[in-house]
């Protein structure tokens, strides 16, 4: 009954509701920045979402193929890995700056994976949105700020390949249960990176709640929706409706970090808005096998 429910909510919705629950957990990850590395705090957000997702999904319970599982792992792997690198490169940049220069990889599958015209306009809308936002002003001179973009860029290539390997996987099975696989894998690979100061989740009782909240918001609840999602759309549909997450990400950086938007960033939400609009021609459910899970 959930699942009709939330099948008959108009994918541009789903987003919203992605990324206001994505990005309210990454704000609330840049107050555990003062108490654990950047790095640290995601892998914390993946493997309490491992956590959560194993009780829930229980995969061993299900028969699974050896090669469902390996895809699965690189799936989780990548998500692991962008996540890493985003909130690294959020400690360096704001908020609405990172998330719209890890646009760029979905722009680009986008661009590749449709070649209709209306897509290839709806990306052109979005990269010059994108751009926008992006703040052309940005003192590239700091070293810090230099390695922010950087990193942004880096883990929207990470997204892009986290679009196309989701998209495959919920095609074939519960999209859910390989979320749960993955996690688990990016969460063990991961986690020679967080041994070093991975206990300080645990100093006191307000930061334990944060880590948990965290992982519930800016994994758990977006990246389940994503599964829905990616059993409903096409790759470069889906990429592109990721057009209103820098959206998200600027009003959350605003309420909760205080992290205003300039005009050039209002006018490339504008743009942002049209290339969603665009791209909502093309949402149309199609049967899979996941969307029956």
């Amino acid at each position: 009954m959930i699942r009709t429910l939330i099948n008959r909510i108009p994918a541009p919705i789903l987003f919203i509701i992605s990324g206001l629950t994505q990005y309210s957990g990454a704000a609330l990850a840049v107050i555990l920045f003062t108490v654990m590395t950047p790095t640290t705090v995601a892998w914390w957000r993946v493997s309490i979402a491992a956590v959560i997702l194993l009780l829930w999904r229980r995969p061993w319970t299900i028969p699974i193929s050896r090669r469902d599982i390996a895809w699965s792992a690189l799936f989780g792997i990548f998500m692991t890995g962008m996540n890493i690198v985003f909130y690294e490169a959020v400690s360096r940049i704001d908020l609405g700056v990172a998330v719209s220069l890890e646009f760029l990889g979905p722009v680009l599958v986008a661009v590749t994976t449709n070649r209709t015209f209306s897509a290839r306009l709806a990306a052109g809308f979005a990269f010059i949105g994108v751009a926008l936002i992006s703040g052309l002003g940005l003192d590239t001179s700091q070293p810090r700020i230099g390695q922010g973009i950087l990193l942004a860029i880096l883990a929207g290539l990470l997204w892009g390949a986290y679009m196309v390997l989701g998209q495959r996987i919920a095609s074939r099975r519960s999209g859910l249960t390989s979320l749960a696989i993955g996690s688990t894998a990016g969460a063990i690979v991961f986690s020679p990176l967080a041994f070093h100061d991975a206990g300080l989740a645990f100093a006191t009782i307000p930061i334990i709640v944060t880590v948990i909240g965290v992982s519930v918001l800016s994994t758990v609840l977006p990246y389940s929706i994503d599964q829905i999602a990616f059993a409903r759309l096409d790759a470069s549909t889906f990429a592109l409706l990721n057009s209103l997450l820098p959206a998200t990400s600027l009003i959350i950086g605003a309420i909760a970090l205080h992290q205003l938007p300039s005009i050039p960033s209002v006018i490339g939400l504008i743009l942002i808005s049209i290339a969603v609009w665009l791209a909502s021609f093309r949402t149309k459910p199609r049967p899979s096998r996941a969307a029956q899970a």
